[in-house]
C-alpha cells in the first residue's frame, strides 16, 4: 500500500493513539499506534506492520509520551481561573499536547498551522465549546513561544 498519508491524517490517528495510551498503562506505544491505523487505515497493515507505520506519526507519539509531563505544565500555565488539568476532557487534553509538541520540537510545521490543526482535530472529535477553549490555551501558548519565552 503506497497511499501517502497527510499531516492531517497523521494527527487524527496520533490522536486516537494516545488517547488509549492515557487510560492503559499496559499499552504498548506500538500496539497504540498499529490500532489507530487499524481503524481507518487496514490496507495500510501486511505481516510487516512497521513498515506501514508513517514516521512522523512515530514522531508524534512517540514525543507526546516522552514529554508528557512538560507538555502539561506548558497546558497548566495558560489554564485560566479554576481550571486546573484534571478538569480537562481526556480528548482536548490529547489534542493540546500534540499541539504544543508541535509548536515546541517540530521545526517544519509552523506554530500558527499546528494550532490550525488542533481546531480541526476539536471540531472533528469534540464540540463546539472544546474547539474554543482549545483555541485559547493554544493561543496563549503561541504568544509565548513567538515573545521567545
Amino acid at each position: 500500500m503506497n497511499k501517502e498519508l497527510s499531516r492531517h491524517e497523521i494527527r487524527e490517528m496520533a490522536l486516537q493513539a494516545l488517547f488509549p495510551l492515557d487510560f492503559n498503562a499496559d499499552l504498548t506505544k506500538e500496539d497504540a499506534i498499529f490500532h489507530a491505523i487499524e481503524l481507518d487505515h487496514k490496507e495500510m497493515i501486511n505481516e510487516e506492520e512497521s513498515e506501514f507505520v508513517p514516521v512522523y506519526l512515530d514522531t508524534l507519539v512517540g514525543g507526546v509520551c516522552a514529554k508528557k509531563g512538560e507538555l502539561d505544565q506548558t497546558i497548566e500555565k495558560h489554564l485560566k481561573g479554576n481550571w486546573r488539568i484534571n478538569r480537562i476532557s481526556k480528548m482536548d487534553l490529547i489534542i493540546l499536547r500534540i499541539a504544543i509538541f508541535e509548536m515546541k520540537y517540530i521545526e517544519d510545521v509552523p506554530s500558527a498551522v499546528a494550532l490550525n490543526e488542533a481546531i480541526e482535530l476539536a471540531k472533528t472529535f469534540s464540540d463546539d465549546q472544546s474547539r474554543k477553549f482549545v483555541n485559547g490555551v493554544l493561543s496563549n501558548v503561541l504568544k509565548e513561544i513567538e515573545a521567545g519565552a
